[in-house]
């Protein structure tokens, strides 16, 4: 256990952030896994209305320091490309 207070701070405030990132993490999954099964079952139009909520939230949680840009896009450019081969 720390003794300096700042760095308990720390400590106390790296965990704040890592929870806040968790939850946007596992928000971000379960869009991702909707989108999958929304592929699989052949719905274009639903898949097309979740991938826009999706986006907002990996672009959202790249601009937050959740994830790196390049990984942002990464996956939104993935999902897209799935939805797209649908047709």
């Amino acid at each position: 256990m720390a003794n300096i207070k700042s760095a308990k701070k720390r400590i106390k405030v790296s965990k704040t952030k890592t929870e806040r990132n968790k939850v946007q993490k596992s928000k971000i999954k379960m869009f991702i896994k909707k989108i999958d099964q929304l592929v699989k079952s052949g719905n274009k139009e639903e898949a097309n209305k979740i991938l826009i909520d999706a986006t907002k939230a990996i672009d959202m949680a790249a601009s937050k320091g959740v994830y790196h840009k390049n990984n942002a896009a990464r996956k939104v450019s993935r999902l897209t490309k799935s939805i797209n081969k649908m047709s």
